[in-house]
């Protein structure tokens, strides 16, 4: 395999989470999502849902001089650093599938990190958030707008990159052609390309 590091960045309801899912299954390597949270929780000593919730939000405070004690950074910052810590440590263990949580900015010294990003219209992420992810909201195209602006403040404030910005990734893609399809894009990426 040429990239044994794929992250995946991805506009809610895209349905990016699915295709890592279907990524990691067909290459037979750890798929990670849920587990930073778990693994931070552990970390930090915060409980699974405060970290959930300090996930959405961003704090004006990262450029505190690293010098302190990372205990007296603002909280955000706190699960920031602890997820960090648990992505290095899961890609020390071997390839892996990396959901969300600036994956992609946190092994970007990786040589052999695929960056991967998915996106969807508007109104097909809109019909998913309801019909897969079960979103019960009367206006689902703001939940959805919510979600996505929440995501970009959040990357957008520990990285040096732009959420979404299709320069900052090796593949974008519209996940309107079809999970699978973009899946095996995504497979094919990893083992080095097409050879016809």
């Amino acid at each position: 395999m040429k990239y044994s590091y794929i992250t995946i960045g991805r506009e809610y309801g895209s349905g990016g989470r699915m295709i890592a899912q279907k990524v990691a299954q067909y290459l037979q390597i750890p798929f990670y999502d849920k587990e930073f949270i778990e693994m931070a929780a552990k970390e930090t000593g915060l409980s699974e849902d405060y970290i959930q919730q300090a996930e959405g939000q961003k704090t004006s405070s990262f450029l505190y001089n690293l010098s302190f004690s990372s205990n007296n950074l603002p909280v955000g910052d706190q699960v920031f650093i602890a997820e960090c810590d648990v992505i290095k440590q899961l890609a020390q263990k071997g390839p892996g599938v990396f959901v969300g949580r600036c994956a992609d900015y946190v092994l970007r010294e990786e040589p052999d990190l695929l960056r991967v990003f998915i996106h969807a219209p508007l109104a097909d992420r809109m019909v998913r958030a309801q019909a897969e992810y079960g979103v019960q909201s009367q206006d689902i195209r703001t939940y959805v707008l919510r979600r996505d602006k929440a995501r970009g403040a959040y990357y957008n404030h520990f990285t040096t990159n732009v959420w979404g910005k299709s320069q900052n990734y090796d593949l974008a893609c519209n996940s309107k052609i079809g999970l699978d399809l973009i899946a095996e894009l995504i497979v094919q990426a990893a083992q080095g390309g097409c050879h016809v």
